[in-house]
């Protein structure tokens, strides 16, 4: 599958800071479904990336992967 938000297998989500998003269809016939595959590069360059159903769900786990980075970073 092309899409813009790989080259190659690899995010082009470098900048630190940003988010890139996009929605896709998987399935067969009726059974189709749309999905968002969302990747987000924290600002010290850690790449977050998930797939879900709407890009809402998407943020609220990025939030989550967030919140527990802080909490490991301040057991340190």
């Amino acid at each position: 599958m092309a899409t813009r938000m790989t080259i190659n297998g690899v995010s082009t989500c470098t900048e630190a800071g940003t988010e890139k998003y996009e929605k896709f269809q998987t399935g067969i016939g009726r059974r189709k479904r749309t999905l968002v595959q969302y990747d987000y590069r924290h600002t010290d360059g850690e790449l977050f990336s998930c797939v879900k159903p709407t890009l809402d769900e998407c943020r609220a786990a990025r939030d989550k992967w967030l919140t527990a980075k802080r909490g490991k970073e301040d057991k340190r």
